[in-house]
């Protein structure tokens, strides 16, 4: 239905003549008229407001698809770093409500997991705003803001039944073993299984993995890279640095032009606290990307390093550049969170001592 069409139909059925809605948005009569029509499109700053006039929702008056309305949400969330309450509820309930639609279970569940992300990482960061501002102000009342800031950021506790993953391997292990022919998984347990110093399984399920890979031979450098880099970890995580760093080195000689391998082998290093050479290799990985836009992650990996070696001046300069990709590259906004979360603490830096 177009969008003239869906206009006239929610205007009568809630009752109202052109010159009632047109009271109720602060247009003109002949503007109503004209969008009913045909003859003009309402001004896209008044669809919130027709939208919160009719009582529904902005997608609604388009009469989209349900497959336009899910491509639209997945869209929104890509570049939407916090949801208004309304917005977020809308969504939430249009999909829960498609749940048990046969044939979309996979890609609604996906989404409602996507919502949630949204919502975790906003709230993510209004908790260590909050919490480390708690401990600020009496550090000797602050253990519960403590575990509220090392949830919210991924940190460390002493407590091992907190900070293992036997939840997510165990997880992990069920999909991968219901799915022997699908990598992505294994990826994810490897990560877990190595972090949590769990080796031996880490190993046979390394050996899974390669066995797939040999049977992508039109890729093969790149799964020799990912497969080698896994065994150097786990060598790594047994002690056995040299074997590591002999498997690390003897990769670096044949891709060691390779952008990926130098983000990767840059944080081999930052592991192990060779921060110089990890410093060398972000900046390889990001001068040799060859997409556009440049991720901003070897600028990131940059930007914690000289915190942690106390090189302020060279901190700031890395978010110029940081800054400079968001807008040149992203095509960011002054106002974008992102944007304005880098302005932020460059310029926390740049107050430091003052």
């Amino acid at each position: 239905m177009q969008l003239a069409s869906k206009i006239k139909q929610l205007r009568t059925k809630c009752g109202y003549t052109q010159d009632e809605l047109a009271r109720k948005i602060g247009v003109s009569p002949q503007a109503v008229s004209k969008w009913e029509n045909q003859t003009t499109t309402p001004d896209i700053t008044l669809l919130p407001i027709l939208s919160e006039v009719f009582g529904v929702t902005i997608d609604e008056l388009f009469d989209l698809s349900i497959e336009q309305k899910m491509d639209r949400i997945e869209n929104k969330l890509d570049v939407t770093d916090e949801l208004t309450t309304r917005e977020f509820e809308d969504i939430e309930t249009f999909l829960k409500g498609r749940l048990n639609e046969k044939g979309e279970a996979q890609r609604v569940n996906y989404l409602l997991a996507y919502l949630y992300t949204n919502r975790l990482m906003s709230d993510s960061k209004k908790i260590s705003k909050y919490g480390r501002e708690a401990i600020r102000l009496d550090p000797g009342k602050s253990e519960n803001a403590q575990w509220m800031i090392s949830k919210a950021e991924a940190g460390r506790c002493w407590d091992w039944d907190i900070t293992n993953h036997t939840g997510l391997i165990e997880f992990y292990k069920e999909v991968v073993d219901a799915n022997p022919e699908i990598i992505d998984p294994y990826h994810h347990l490897l990560w877990n299984l190595i972090d949590d110093r769990r080796l031996e399984e880490a190993t046979r399920y390394l050996e899974k993995l390669k066995e797939l890979y040999g049977k992508l031979e039109e890729q093969k450098p790149v799964y020799a890279v990912i497969t080698e880099s896994y065994r150097a970890e786990i060598a790594l995580a047994r002690g056995n640095k040299q074997e590591a760093d002999d498997i690390m080195h003897n990769l670096a000689k044949e891709y060691g032009d390779d952008p990926a391998f130098c983000f990767e082998l840059a944080q081999y290093h930052t592991k192990q606290g060779q921060y110089e050479e990890a410093i060398q290799l972000y900046e390889k990985s990001f001068a040799n990307d060859p997409q556009r836009p440049r991720y901003t992650d070897a600028l990131l990996g940059i930007i914690a390093i000289y915190d942690i070696m106390g090189e302020t001046e060279k901190e700031i300069e890395t978010y110029d550049r940081l800054l400079r990709l968001l807008k040149e590259e992203w095509d960011m906004s002054d106002d974008e969170v992102t944007y304005q979360d880098a302005l932020a603490k460059k310029n926390k830096l740049l107050n430091r001592g003052k």
